[in-house]
């Protein structure tokens, strides 16, 4: 009888001196013949798959690379996160919520014609472009207030809820129980004990703490319905990305008032301080431009429950209350057509004078970095103001390799240096402005559920870009011949970073 790594083998077969070991034959054969049968085999097979989707070039070149050098790992990763839609029967369904549960009151908005007012001819490619991806007619009569600053933004929230008489609905990505967090919370339980009806809709990653915190139990005692965008299961839909999210972040108030912007409902440093304090611009609305911010999260909750809404006490008459003209842009992957991106290329091309630009996240695709070269080109002045130093180190570092290749084309990169800049804006000359959830990039143009407010005219587009020169005054603009000069490693570790965007 012979031993085989220290067990008894009777029918082991001695070849030479020493012990044979079965276990260490057996994992020879495993590394040396099917590891790579199961490689190869992966390759070619999501080769095939990756070039019968018709993806962007960079997209399938880097999935390509990913997959050829480390297919057992790119192979799951591409199952999680390779498939940019939501699954077949997630999409079909919230198309036929978007088509047919709210047609009337997108109908009744489209019968106010005083409420749509005129444009000039600058802005006409933009209002159609947006209407053809939205269904959301430009809606005149409309104030906004614009609300920088965290506490200010948590403080009209609390009261509107506090005044409300029907019905608050609120959507957000993340929703912590901290300081802030619960200070709505403690608003949603006042509310529905007067009898008004609250509805409270998160995404079930961004807000995983407030779900899980005895706060949400508190608001379903009390009668709110709670409910989570997207939970994260394995079984939850067949080949769909995981980490699609609903970034959007907006309240609504008896249909009358409206809140849209940057604005989480968490305190202003995100429970961290490794990037500083977050600075947010968020709007709180009123007039007819409420009734398409409703629309928006009536069709993200019924997409969710299955639960049509249509009480007449959503959408109240809409009134003329101020001078405003707007228009909400919902964009995400249930229309993967109708992405951010294509209203962001719609609103540079119709820039003559002047954009400023405001995002977290800088990771462009090759459309948008030709948008920007091209209104540069034009005599356009282009300023895009980002954070000094960003909270998600690889994303920071892919942003980083285009901006040579943006100052070279005369573009002016600013970075703040007071926190991180968490604000989402565009301004474009006196005539259009951009006001919402939304970065600039690629999760943003193509992944995630984002909503935009659109605010045409020079009086509030003034008073956008006053806020933004604010941002500017916090900012050093980066020097070509400097920028340059910075360290090998760096440049290296940036255009390897680079080689991911398209998976950012």
């Amino acid at each position: 009888m012979l031993f085989a790594c220290g067990r008894e083998f009777p029918n082991a077969m001695q070849t030479g001196p020493g012990y044979v070991c079965v276990g260490d034959v057996l994992m020879t054969y495993y590394l040396f013949l099917v590891i790579p049968i199961v490689a190869w085999s992966i390759r070619v097979v999501m080769t095939l798959v990756i070039l019968r989707r018709g993806l962007a070039p960079a997209t399938a070149l880097t999935w390509l690379t990913v997959i050829f050098f480390l297919p057992l790992i790119g192979l799951p990763a591409y199952l999680l996160v390779g498939v940019s839609y939501l699954g077949r029967n997630r999409v079909r369904s919230h198309k036929l919520v978007a088509g047919k549960s709210l047609s009337r009151a997108r109908l009744d908005l489209m019968k106010h014609h005083a409420l749509r007012p005129e444009a000039g001819p600058e802005q006409q490619a933009m209002i159609a472009q947006a209407q053809r991806m939205s269904s959301n007619p430009i809606l005149g009569g409309n104030t906004v207030e614009l609300l920088p600053e965290t506490i200010d933004y948590i403080d009209r929230l609390v009261q509107d809820i506090d005044t409300a008489r029907h019905h608050v609905n609120l959507l957000y990505y993340i929703w912590r129980p901290d300081i802030l967090g619960r200070r709505v919370v403690d608003a949603v339980l006042r509310a529905q004990r007067r009898g008004v009806i609250c509805r409270v809709l998160v995404d079930a990653v961004g807000s995983k703490t407030l779900l899980k915190s005895p706060w949400s139990q508190q608001m379903r005692q009390a009668g709110a319905e709670v409910r989570a965008m997207l939970p994260v299961r394995l079984w939850r839909r067949k080949l769909a990305r995981m980490d699609l999210r609903n970034h959007r972040k907006i309240a609504v108030i008896d249909g009358r008032i409206a809140y849209a912007g940057s604005h989480n409902l968490v305190v202003e440093d995100y429970g961290h301080r490794r990037a500083g304090k977050w600075i947010d611009l968020s709007s709180r609305l009123m007039g007819p431009i409420v009734a398409q911010l409703q629309i928006v999260f009536l069709e993200d909750w019924e997409f969710e429950s299955d639960e049509r809404l249509e009480f007449p006490e959503l959408f109240p008459s809409p009134r003329r209350v101020g001078e405003v003209a707007a228009q909400v842009v919902p964009t995400g992957p249930n229309h993967p057509s109708d992405s951010f991106q294509r209203v962001l290329l719609a609103a540079l091309n119709s820039a003559q004078r002047k954009i400023i630009m405001t995002t977290p996240y800088l990771v462009l695709d090759e459309p948008t970095m030709v948008a920007l070269s091209m209104a540069a080109d034009r005599g356009v002045e282009v300023l895009i103001v980002i954070p000094r130093r960003s909270d998600h180190p690889l994303v920071g570092a892919a942003g980083r390799a285009y901006f040579e290749q943006l100052m070279e084309a005369g573009v002016q990169i600013h970075r703040c240096h007071t926190g991180l800049l968490h604000a989402k804006t565009i301004t474009i000359d006196d005539a259009l402005a951009l006001l919402g959830s939304a970065n600039l990039d690629i999760r943003s143009f193509y992944l995630n559920f984002e909503v935009n407010v659109l605010l045409y005219g020079p009086q509030i587009v003034g008073r956008l870009r006053f806020a933004q020169q604010n941002y500017l005054a916090q900012a050093d603009q980066l020097s070509l011949d400097a920028w340059r000069q910075r360290p090998i490693i760096h440049q290296y570790g940036e255009s390897a970073a680079a080689l991911l965007s398209p998976l950012l």
